[in-house]
């Protein structure tokens, strides 16, 4: 019982840690946005910056179980690699030209409730009452947070939160489908077998549809490249994965109520984006909803 106490307290702390650090590369894109850099060759240069150290970790660490390991779970990890890292960051890039870092963040907490759901329809798993409540409690928060965000207008900012929307399935489905293979690949190849394949089809995009122009930026540019590769991608990717391997997919999910947290308070000190009263009562609602779901049963 002790041991699986230290090893959810553990989760908690690498779910929280995870999410903060991966809400920080909303702020981080919207600023390198400001150097004209196009979301393409952004996301080249996030991926690319951290090719080198997944390489590296998959090249050292051996798979967990590789006596339980089939050709099909490679097929499996290709797919999961291809839509959770490189279709969810794809179309939030894109959807981040065109929305604020806050309304990005608010869109891609919906996750939580396309895990339970794909959970629910594919393996027939159960929502405990404990966090449906969490659910609530945090959604509820969010709304609050983001109330004056919802009257944004504009055509460009429904096409931005649609495909924001998309990046939080493909995320989704990522959480779903890593939960049954970081058992048998352990967590830092499997997440690095993931990123390798996310960079590659990044790659591949680029060959077709890049202006091949990646060297004329400022140098705010590439800083920012590297510190989203290393700071809100390489780190935060490990802790995500680990904390699935120990938390589970659906309870994993309910600490993405943390991203707009930091997402809003990061913004209002890079990017100037205003934080009003009613949205600081609605990160107390948040924080309120995931301590719901620290608690024992």
């Amino acid at each position: 019982m002790l041991k699986k106490t230290s090893a959810t307290s553990i989760g908690i702390l690498f779910a929280i840690s995870g999410v903060i650090l991966f809400s920080a590369k909303a702020v981080m894109v919207k600023m390198a946005y400001r150097y004209g850099v196009d979301y393409l060759s952004l996301l080249l240069f996030r991926m690319v910056f951290a090719l080198p150290f997944y390489v590296a970790i998959a090249s050292w660490k051996k798979p967990l179980h590789l006596s339980e390991i089939k050709k099909k779970d490679y097929l499996w990890l290709f797919l999961l690699g291809f839509v959770g890292y490189y279709l969810a960051s794809l179309f939030d890039f894109m959807g981040l030209s065109h929305i604020k870092a806050g309304l990005e963040r608010i869109i891609l907490f919906i996750y939580p409730t396309i895990v339970v759901l794909i959970s629910w329809l594919l393996f027939k798993e159960k929502l405990s009452k404990k966090q449906g409540f969490a659910i609530l409690i945090t959604y509820l928060g969010v709304v609050m947070t983001f109330w004056d965000e919802i009257g944004v207008q504009g055509g460009t900012v429904f096409w931005g939160g649609f495909l924001v929307f998309l990046s939080a399935v493909a995320y989704a489905s990522y959480l779903v489908g890593s939960g049954r293979l970081i058992p048998k690949f352990g967590v830092l190849r499997f997440t690095s077998y993931a990123m390798i394949v996310s960079t590659f089809c990044i790659l591949v995009h680029y060959a077709f549809q890049g202006s091949f122009d990646l060297f004329s930026y400022p140098k705010e540019v590439y800083y920012l490249g590297l510190a989203m590769a290393i700071f809100s991608t390489l780190i935060p990717s490990f802790l995500v994965s680990a904390a699935i391997e120990r938390l589970g997919a659906s309870s994993f999910s309910i600490f993405g109520s943390l991203g707009p947290i930091s997402t809003i308070l990061l913004a209002y000190f890079f990017l100037d984006e205003r934080i009003t009263i009613l949205q600081t009562f609605g990160m107390l609602v948040v924080i309120l909803g995931v301590s719901v779901v620290t608690r024992k049963k």
